[in-house]
């Protein structure tokens, strides 16, 4: 169940009451805990009253390295399979604690309390939980749905323009697998101002076509494949980007790898040249373009090599479209193709 909550709290107090649970122990990392931890222990006692972890914030600690630390404080703690992870943060914390949690003694239940647009719209809902591993963006995880979902929309004032933006391109994102009428609706929300109740409604948009096609293929086998549009190019952008000194937000990779995509599914699928062009202008004018070089080309198609939505290492897998909402999954691109792709992001 999913919450979209305007009183965090107050929904916090009535799931707290209602689950059964031994231990309650309660994940955070440093901005979290700064910024909503202090204020929710103040109205929700049995959070004041939990075990607390912190981790330091940033995609770059989600580690497994990371997790053996909860594990073993867990451990340490009394922790057992009757125990519950409350994860409050953004997509880091809902990934790394729900994958502590699932592998914890085969397994303990979580809630994720998110606390930002992007985790709203991603990380918090489906039930994927990871680390990631050897450069490589969530390369250790499980299928593991967490009992409950609150989303924090008073914890949203708390972020920077950017990381709006971010959280935004998975929306555009739902959008386009989804149909033209919810592209028109997203695309005209004015990114400048966020207007809170016009946001709320599109996040609960878009909590439901997730829902509705994780509902229908839970392990990714199928329609689910839908969801990593954009995201073989966009994960290797944003992995490449953390071998460099400026780091790229999630959904700032996705998006561009979503221009890239849509470029592969105009020339393999015969997507619109005109909605192509029209994201290409949107991308450009809010999101700018990443700091790509043609000599960066081969460490980001290695990186694409290693996808782990691959189905061998010879081919290199994508979810195009024909159209928006016309999905076609388990595609494949040359290289050639792929290069062509980047250049088309970043040279028109």
């Amino acid at each position: 169940m999913t919450i979209v909550s305007s009183d965090v709290s107050q929904d916090l107090n009535r799931l707290l009451t209602e689950c059964d649970y031994d231990i309650l122990f309660v994940l955070t990392d440093t901005n979290t805990q700064n910024y909503c931890l202090q204020q929710l222990q103040k109205k929700v006692p049995a959070i004041d009253n939990a075990t607390k972890l912190n981790v330091t914030a940033g995609d770059e600690h989600k580690t497994i390295e990371t997790a053996i630390y909860l594990w073993s404080e867990l451990g340490k703690k009394g922790a057992t399979r009757h125990s519950l992870l409350l994860n409050i943060g953004g997509g880091m914390i809902t990934d790394l604690g729900g994958f502590v949690a699932s592998t914890y003694k085969r397994g303990m239940k979580y809630i994720n309390v998110s606390t930002t647009l992007l985790g709203a719209v991603d990380a918090a809902t489906g039930g994927k939980t990871a680390v990631n591993f050897n450069g490589l963006k969530n390369e250790i995880g499980v299928f593991q749905l967490p009992a409950h979902v609150i989303v924090a929309t008073d914890c949203f004032a708390t972020l920077s323009p950017d990381n709006l933006l971010s959280g935004y391109a998975e929306m555009i994102k739902h959008a386009l697998i989804s149909s033209e009428e919810d592209l028109r609706q997203t695309l005209n929300f004015d990114v400048q101002t966020f207007n809170k109740e016009e946001l709320i409604t599109l996040l609960k948009r878009n909590i439901e076509i997730k829902t509705q096609i994780v509902e229908k293929d839970p392990k990714e086998q199928g329609i689910r494949k839908a969801l990593n549009f954009g995201h073989t190019i966009g994960h290797a952008i944003e992995s490449y980007s953390y071998t460099t000194p400026h780091p790229i937000l999630h959904g700032y990779a996705v998006l561009w790898g979503m221009i890239a995509e849509l470029y592969l599914s105009h020339i393999k699928q015969g997507f619109p040249k005109t909605v192509l062009s029209n994201m290409l202008t949107f991308a450009k004018q809010h999101y700018g373009l990443p700091t790509l070089s043609c000599k960066s080309y081969d460490t980001l198609y290695n990186l694409m090599k290693h996808d782990k939505k691959n189905m061998d290492i010879q081919h290199i897998n994508f979810t195009l479209l024909a159209d928006v909402g016309k999905i076609a999954i388990n595609q494949t691109a040359t290289k050639e193709e792929i290069f062509e792709a980047v250049d088309f992001l970043l040279n028109n």
